[in-house]
């Protein structure tokens, strides 16, 4: 059976989550405990985690992959009920990774930097650092709005789904979404009603106080 190691809040461990409920494929969740760095599940994280010990992690037999991305690739090559995750035509396949980019490094990249503002003790925060930051979520959020005028948003859930779901979640807690940027407010809506995403904010829920940013009114 399939085993991934991860934790419910963490956008890149939703990400690989929700291709396997989409696919509803059996899989084992091991959950790392952050308070507890030395127990099994973190000490293999770190082990086999690449080069920075870092989660998720997936293991299939004797193949262990580690980076989210890579992680649901190989599940669409290696699981036939997950195939849909990733487009069998080369170009419709180098379309669906060029997203997957943009919602890891233009959407969670400064989502990313905000959150680690806050993180930092209160006498070093700076919080006008977080306004770069959301100024350029706010360019991602222009540009994805006009994309969206060319991308079917049905029930599908491929590699773009799984990254935008999680990524636009998060995003929103620190930049909310305006109006403005209607096709990207009704997909986002369209993302956090999929039942696999649904799922991953449910089990997140209780892990909410975790979340150093004022966010907006919980889903």
């Amino acid at each position: 059976m399939l085993a991934l190691y991860g934790h419910p809040f963490s956008s890149y461990t939703w990400k690989v989550l929700i291709a396997l409920y989409a696919g509803e494929v059996d899989f084992e969740f091991h959950l790392l405990d952050p308070a507890a760095p030395d127990s099994e599940h973190n000490r293999f994280v770190a082990a086999n985690g690449g080069p920075l010990g870092k989660f998720p992690v997936l293991v299939d037999g004797d193949n262990i992959l580690f980076e989210s991305t890579t992680i649901i690739e190989y599940l669409a090559r290696h699981k036939p009920a997950m195939g849909s995750l990733l487009p069998e035509e080369t170009d419709a396949a180098i379309g669906v990774r060029l997203l997957d980019r943009v919602f890891d490094n233009y959407v969670m990249g400064p989502t990313g930097e905000v959150i680690g503002e806050y993180l930092r003790p209160e006498a070093s925060r700076d919080l006008s650092r977080c306004d770069a930051a959301r100024a350029r979520l706010e360019r991602s959020y222009r540009w994805l709005d006009g994309w969206l005028e060319y991308y079917p948003a049905a029930g599908q859930v491929t590699l773009v789904e799984c990254a935008a779901a999680p990524m636009l979640h998060y995003a929103h807690w620190v930049h909310p979404i305006a109006a403005r940027h209607a096709r990207l407010s009704a997909w986002h809506a369209h993302l956090e009603a999929l039942p696999p995403v649904r799922r991953c904010i449910e089990d997140a829920r209780p892990y909410r106080p975790l979340f150093p940013v004022p966010m907006p009114p919980p889903a």
